[in-house]
């Protein structure tokens, strides 16, 4: 038994150290995060409902309880991974390439592929940001503790923020829709029958994040949601 454990256990090194492995590591956790993104989104538009929806979605959420706590943690695992693997990643292709092409051609990239690397972080810190603006109140001189409806229409009242808000969700996008792509070629879904189509939903999937992120700070900026 300690054979085969110890054996399971060399097998998941090798496969952490490999490429292909950090590969599918980012694709799982991209897969969870894109899960949570949309989810997350999804709650979040209740905004358009009311006080009472939204405040109510949050309520529920907080009567997890220790599920909750389950799910923060899982969550942060998954996005710890996601980063750990991108800059792994990154350094293993500038170690094989260490002299910058004297002129580059972009033409089988997209802006988001070549974007990746400095969507990532600035995301990053945006949801440092957005954790202290709307979960613990921090970064909110008007926060409210228990009325989330208020503390979004506040917050977004803020030209400024809503503006940083409306750009990281837009980089959001940008990254959500090269980042579904690679997904998909990192766990073998790709042929060239149905490639287009992959293409087709990771952008629609980009898009949709992208302007129901967007819609809820410019609602507010246009007196929409009061």
């Amino acid at each position: 038994m300690s054979t085969l454990v110890a054996g399971g256990q060399k097998r998941t090194a090798i496969l952490y150290q490999s490429v292909i492995g950090k590969k599918i590591i980012m694709a799982v956790t991209g897969f969870v995060l894109c899960g949570f993104v949309a989810g997350h989104m999804v709650g979040n538009l209740q905004l358009f409902a009311g006080p009472e929806k939204l405040n109510h979605y949050a309520e529920l959420l907080q009567s997890l309880g220790g599920a909750l706590w389950a799910i923060r943690g899982a969550l942060l695992l998954a996005v710890g991974l996601h980063i750990a693997m991108a800059l792994q990643l990154t350094k293993l292709k500038w170690e094989a390439r260490p002299t910058a092409y004297v002129k580059k051609a972009s033409i089988a990239s997209s802006y988001a592929s070549r974007t990746m690397i400095w969507s990532g972080p600035i995301i990053g810190a945006f949801l440092i940001y957005h954790l202290l603006h709307f979960t613990t109140g921090q970064a909110h001189p008007e926060f409210v503790r228990g009325d989330v409806y208020r503390n979004v229409v506040t917050g977004f009242q803020n030209p400024a923020v809503a503006l940083f808000y409306m750009v990281a969700n837009i980089l959001l996008a940008i990254h959500l829709y090269h980042g579904v792509w690679s997904m998909f070629q990192s766990l073998g879904v790709a042929h060239p029958r149905y490639t287009p189509m992959l293409k087709t939903v990771a952008k629609g999937y980009g898009y949709v994040i992208g302007i129901g992120n967007v819609s809820m700070p410019l609602a507010v900026l246009a007196g929409l949601v009061k």
